[in-house]
C-alpha cells in the first residue's frame, strides 16, 4: 500500500485563487505538511498549524518546515512502541503508556520545547503576541502517536459492530475555558475572561493589561504571555489502528468552529477519496461559515485526511 495514495490536505484562505472572493479575514496564516517515508517506509507524518497575530503565518510556516525533522531525530532512535492489548478502545489507555511509549511521548516534549526556543531565539522575528497551534499524528506501521498544542482537533472515523462510521475525537481543545487550563494560567499570574462581544470565548491576558486577549492556552511563540500559563508543552497520546480504523481527519478550527465531528465524518465518508474529502470538509466550512455568521469574516480552514485502509486507496494528488 502506497499512503501517498490514500492522504491529502487541503488549505483555504483568501490566497487560495479559488476562493479570494469569498470575503475571509485576510491573510491565510495556517499551513500543513503530509511528511510520506516518516520513520519507516510506509510511516507518515501530519500536521496542521493554525497561525495567529501579525507574523503568525511565518511562525506555522516555520513550525510546518522544522518540527518534522526535530521530531525524527529523536524517533529513529527509539524503539518499537509495543502495541496495546485487544480490544483496547480508550485513546490514551494506561495499557499503552509503557516505557517505549513514554519514550515516544518525551521525544515529542522535547522537539516541542526545543521549536519554542528556537523560534524565541530568531531577533529578526517579533513573536511576542504571534505563535500557531500544532495538531501532528506521526503513523508507524500501525502505531499513531498524536500531539496536540492548541485548539487544532484530530478525529477518527471508526467502524461500529453495526457497520455505522463513528466519530472519535483524539485531542482536547487546549482553551483558556478548560478548567484544569485556566488554573494553570491563573496560578501563573495570567487572567482568563471573555469580552462583552464575545462572552463564548475565554482569553488569557496579562495581569495588569487587557493584552493580548489569546483565545488559546498552548501554542509556540505568544512570548508575551509564557510567563503568566501559556505553555508550549504538548497533550500526546497514543492509538493502534484497528482494522475498524478508517481515516484520520486533522483540521484548524476554522473546521470545527463550524462544523461537529460527526458531520466532518459523514463527509468524509460520502467521498471517493482523500482528496475529494479534504476538500468537500473545507467546502462544508466555509459555507457553514456563512450561514452561521453571515455577518463575520470566514476563518482558515485547514484539513488533512489520511485513509489508513488498503481498500480506500486511489490515486489523488495533494493540493
Amino acid at each position: 500500500m502506497n499512503l501517498g495514495d490514500s492522504l491529502s490536505v487541503v488549505n483555504v484562505g483568501t490566497t487560495n485563487k479559488d476562493i479570494d472572493n469569498m470575503g475571509n479575514k485576510g491573510l491565510n496564516q495556517d499551513s500543513a505538511i503530509l511528511y510520506q517515508g516518516y520513520g519507516v517506509e510506509n510511516g507518515v507524518f501530519g500536521g496542521v498549524f493554525d497561525g495567529h497575530g501579525k507574523n503568525g503565518q511565518i511562525v506555522s510556516k516555520l513550525v510546518m518546515n522544522k518540527l518534522p525533522s526535530l521530531l525524527l531525530k529523536h524517533i529513529l532512535s527509539l524503539p518499537k512502541i509495543t502495541s496495546p492489548k485487544q480490544n483496547v478502545k480508550a485513546v490514551d489507555d494506561e495499557a499503552v503508556k509503557n516505557k517505549n511509549f513514554n519514550k515516544w511521548k518525551e521525544a515529542c516534549l522535547s522537539s516541542f520545547k526545543m521549536m519554542d526556543k528556537d523560534i524565541k531565539s530568531l531577533e529578526k522575528l517579533d513573536s511576542s503576541c504571534s505563535g500557531t497551534t500544532a495538531a501532528v499524528a506521526i503513523r508507524q506501521d500501525d502505531d499513531l502517536i498524536i500531539g496536540n498544542l492548541g485548539d487544532s482537533r484530530a478525529v477518527l472515523g471508526r467502524k461500529t459492530e453495526e457497520g455505522v462510521i463513528e466519530a472519535v475525537q483524539l485531542t482536547t481543545d487546549l482553551k483558556p475555558s478548560l478548567p484544569s487550563e485556566a488554573e494553570r494560567i491563573r496560578k501563573c499570574g495570567g487572567r482568563v475572561l471573555a469580552l462583552k462581544e464575545e462572552p463564548h470565548i475565554q482569553r488569557v491576558w496579562l495581569p495588569h493589561e487587557d493584552v493580548p486577549g489569546l483565545a488559546m492556552s498552548r501554542a509556540f511563540g505568544d512570548f508575551m504571555l509564557k510567563d503568566y500559563g501559556i505553555i508550549s508543552k504538548p497533550d500526546v497520546s497514543y492509538h493502534h489502528i484497528s482494522p475498524n480504523d478508517q481515516f484520520l481527519v486533522l483540521a484548524t478550527d476554522g473546521v470545527w468552529d463550524v462544523l461537529s465531528n460527526d458531520q466532518v465524518v459523514s463527509i468524509v465518508c460520502a467521498a471517493n477519496n482523500a482528496a475529494a474529502a479534504s476538500e468537500a470538509v473545507v467546502q462544508a466550512s466555509l459555507y457553514a461559515w456563512k450561514q452561521k455568521y453571515p455577518k463575520s469574516k470566514t476563518d482558515d480552514s485547514t484539513v488533512i485526511c489520511l485513509f489508513l485502509q488498503p481498500q480506500h486507496v486511489s490515486p489523488i494528488n495533494s493540493t
